[in-house]
């Protein structure tokens, strides 16, 4: 490939809801750029940047692929975002690189969830905004609908550049407004200009002033011109269009059929003369040696830096990371510093990446993308830079997983095996976390959803060759008391020789706080129990408080009070007290009415108005308490009270109800006791547990 200057680089994603077209929209983009021979499938398993096995077998994007196009002497450099909400960490670190956008909407279904998403995520990390209206080739496509829907949603900001000629089965071409050319698709696949159509000269004014109202809106001295003159010459409308789209005050529409191929050339000469380049970028991050921020300016000129936004973890290429020069040039002779790790890191090799295609190139200049191949300490997120000029950009923030699974290793002695392979996928996708339970000793899982989970066991498998299973975790329950109880432990045993003998009483009752797991009060006088033996009673109580008596989940909140005993001056000895405690200890609790506590979530969910009332029923149902409302930008903020037992499978309920709309943050609050009811079940299924492990 050449090697192309900053001014002519241009970064977008193509983002939006799933199924509407935007890997199929990928593959017309390269075929049009004639960097591919074939226009490949969805359906086929064939297309560039669905190149997993497990996107091939699913027929779904999972990650974010790279695929830059050569057109008009321009370097296109196109990443392929997943539109389902599991893999929405796939968009973070794309949204960090690029300079717009391509927000993909159906020209029959029209704004979906996904465009909304997709605008919000593009608007908060300051990147410029393209609609496209694909499948406009489909029965009740209708252009005009969607556009006037995405201006009432998005506001005067959303205008379009290009309209359709037809729709449907009649959509055969495009008129460029700017130029006011118009343009069909011919059977070889290359643009033709035609006469623009004598019925859409009414449509053609109508955008070309409302092209002309946003251009003068973008930069104060058009703005005064237009208001003084009430028009703009056409070299003013192009300077302010490319301001606005730099500025994020524009975001052109353009119609196409990503099936058909219409429209798709014309959308890359858009992207070649309007879309914004780097060049006036400016990137701000750390000296890590001193902790001053420092900014570098998108340049040649600038000493060396790269983010790197997306890291492919595969077992036989090995470790893939794809990046942005920031500033300066690299070269494949270079010895870079990662200033995230505080390493130095060597270049076996400098890629251009299409897809999984690697693509040798000798240099990359400032703003472009880049791959470079087994990096021994660089993650996601990480900066590259000059040792000599040393600067950290801000890591990638993910979303909070907000589903977990309890992960197995399917056959014993693998366990190595899965948690090995798990480690390299968190490499390729930092969304997920891997978490021990110390209560419960499961390793759980975390991710986005369940089909993102599934994707990852189904990549253990088929990348690493590891089965795992997921379950649902355990429950951290936990036991206590409610009545203060006093109770004997005698422990008495012969069996010639020396025997053993242990003799105590102990009150046992809740303690004072709450918080406190285990209290141990020595109140023996007189010698009744020997000062050498006391120990052993609290020991052997803090051995067996970790299993309850309903249960076997630990016990907490409990003062144990030893205040009598007895004792024989040949058989007592440490072990004989410990078992002693331990005999008081259940016969006690078991006095002293156990109950079952379990873990209350602070729960907080964010949902637009019209499903306010599906969401505050089900949440009752989940023996879930509302503890108020608020008003947000999003719609409404509601807080609950929640048991954790009833939540795992919240984030796709949530999803169900709200059209993938509500989004949820949860956190631990405290224990509380278990209905009567539902701790009756709790203890009957540990009792079955514990005859199946006997």
């Amino acid at each position: 490939m050449a090697n192309y200057q900053t001014k002519d680089i241009r970064n977008i994603a193509l983002m939006g809801h799933g199924s509407e077209g935007k890997t199929t929209l990928t593959e017309a983009l390269l075929f049009a750029a004639k960097a591919i021979d074939r226009q490949g499938r969805v359906e086929d398993g064939n297309t560039v940047t669905d190149f997993d096995p497990e996107e091939i077998k699913r027929g779904i994007s999972i990650s974010a692929a790279t695929a830059p196009i050569e057109w008009k002497q321009k370097m296109i450099n196109i990443i392929d975002v997943p539109g389902y909400f599991d893999f929405i960490g796939e968009a973070m670190g794309p949204l960090r690189v690029v300079e717009t956008a391509g927000i993909v909407v159906s020209a029959v279904g029209g704004i979906s969830v996904g465009a909304e998403k997709a605008w919000k995520l593009a608007t908060k990390n300051h990147v410029a905004k393209m609609f496209i209206v694909n499948q406009m080739d489909r029965e009740h496509a209708d252009f005009h609908k969607v556009e006037q829907a995405l201006r009432e949603k998005f506001g005067s900001s959303v205008v379009p550049i290009m309209l359709p000629i037809g729709n449907g089965a009649d959509f055969k071409g495009v008129v460029n407004v700017l130029e006011n050319k118009a343009y069909e698709r011919t059977n070889k696949g290359e643009p033709k200009e035609i006469p623009v159509p004598a019925d859409m000269a009414d449509d053609i004014e109508v955008a070309l002033e409302e092209i002309t109202e946003a251009a003068a809106m973008s930069d104060d001295e058009l703005t005064m011109k237009y208001l003084d003159e009430g028009t703009l010459s056409h070299e003013e409308i192009l300077e302010g269009f490319k301001i606005g789209m730099f500025s994020g005050t524009i975001s052109p529409v353009i119609p196409c059929s990503a099936l058909t191929g219409v429209g798709v050339a014309k959308m890359l000469d858009v992207i070649a003369d309007f879309l914004p380049s780097p060049k006036r970028a400016v990137y701000t991050g750390v000296n890590p040696k001193t902790g001053d921020e420092v900014s570098r300016k998108c340049s040649n000129d600038e000493p060396f830096s790269a983010f790197v936004f997306k890291t492919i973890a595969d077992p036989f290429v090995g470790k893939l990371s794809l990046f942005k020069v920031m500033s300066g040039s690299l070269a494949g002779s270079s010895s870079l510093y990662n200033s995230s790790a505080d390493k130095n890191e060597k270049i076996t090799g400098l890629f251009v990446l299409r897809g999984k295609k690697q693509i040798s190139t000798q240099q990359l200049n400032a703003g472009d993308l880049g791959a470079l191949n087994k990096l021994q300490y660089t993650n996601t997120g990480d900066t590259l830079c000059d040792p000599a000029n040393p600067i950290q950009y801000p890591a990638i923030e993910y979303p909070a997983p907000c589903i977990s699974k309890a992960v197995f290793a399917a056959k014993q002695g693998e366990e190595d095996k899965v948690f090995s392979g798990l480690a390299r996928l968190m490499e390729e996708d930092p969304s997920i976390r891997l978490e021990k339970n110390v209560e419960t000793t499961e390793t759980c899982l975390a991710g986005q959803g369940e089909l993102h989970l599934e994707v990852i066991r189904s990549k253990l498998a088929t990348k690493f060759g590891a089965q795992a299973t997921l379950e649902d975790p355990r429950i951290p329950y936990r036991e206590t008391i409610r009545k203060k109880v006093s109770c004997q432990g005698r422990h008495k045993k012969q069996s010639g020789g020396h025997g053993q003998f242990g003799d105590v009483w102990i009150e046992f009752s809740p303690t004072a706080d709450p918080s406190v797991d285990f209290e141990f009060e020595d109140a023996v006088v007189g010698g009744a129990v020997p000062r050498n033996f006391i120990p052993s009673v609290e020991k052997g109580l803090r051995e067996n408080i970790v299993k309850g008596v309903l249960a076997g989940y630990p016990m907490v909140g409990l003062h144990a009070k030893l205040y009598d005993g007895s004792y024989h001056p040949v058989d007592s000895s440490e072990m004989a007290f410990k078992t002693a405690a331990r005999i008081a200890y259940k016969k006690g609790c078991m006095d002293a009415s156990p109950v079952l506590l379990e873990p209350i979530m602070h729960v907080e969910v964010t949902v637009p108005d019209e499903y306010m009332g599906d969401v505050m029923g089900d949440m009752s149902k989940r023996r879930g308490r509302i503890m108020g409302t608020n008003q947000v930008e999003e719609g409404q903020l509601l807080e609950a009270e929640a048991p954790l037992a009833e939540m795992f499978k919240y984030a796709t309920d949530l999803r169900s109800m709200t059209q993938s709309r509500g989004s949820f943050t949860m956190k631990f609050e405290r224990y509380e006791e278990v209905p009567s009811n539902v701790a009756q079940k709790i203890i009957e299924n540990a009792k079955k547990d514990d005859e199946e492990e006997d």
